[in-house]
């Protein structure tokens, strides 16, 4: 062997087995970097996810108008009902035309046109029927769609408590 091929021998680098430290620094500052990035990132998340995460209350009945006023002819009662949507809190007006049927049973319409959502309005063309003024849906007084509409009008949910009445949820129409 010559001097110059054992001078290389000597001085190629010894192989170690394992991590380097050049190695070992990028794993623990990548890793402490995504533990932070988690850290920040999973209370927004929880922050988005959270109005999907809690219980829905159960809805609530709104006193709307004294059974006594009632007559057979729809009769357009406004009120205002609590809601939380998301973080939002808000009292929005809704509206409900209440009458009472041939048996003298009380009954709830809701205002909104199953065709494309305008509101309807009762006997506008003098015809005792609901008439929706955007594209000239009709309906019956029990709700039934005649023309236009798809389906007929939604009801409320409705009871009778010490003379007054009381309005739930709206639902779809069980009279027709």
């Amino acid at each position: 062997m010559s001097n110059h091929e054992q001078h290389e021998t000597e001085q190629k680098p010894v192989k170690r087995g394992g991590m380097s430290r050049r190695q070992f620094l990028s794993y623990t500052l990548g890793g402490a970097g995504a533990f932070m990035a988690a850290g920040m990132s999973l209370p927004m998340i929880r922050f988005a996810v959270d109005p999907i995460l809690t219980k829905k209350a159960k809805g609530t009945w709104i006193k709307v108008v004294e059974e006594s006023k009632l007559t057979t002819e729809p009769q357009e009662f406004k009120f205002k009902i609590h809601q939380i949507d998301g973080w939002y809190v808000s009292d929005p007006e809704l509206t409900a035309w209440i009458s009472k049927d041939d048996k003298g049973n009380p009954f709830a319409l809701s205002p909104i046109c199953k065709h494309l959502g305008c509101t309807i309005g009762w006997n506008t063309e003098k015809n005792e029927e609901y008439v929706c003024p955007c594209h000239g849906a009709h309906y019956t007084k029990d709700g039934k769609n005649l023309v236009v509409a798809p389906k007929p009008l939604d009801e409320y949910d409705l009871k009778v408590d010490k003379g007054w009445i009381y309005l739930g949820p709206v639902k779809a129409n069980t009279r027709v």
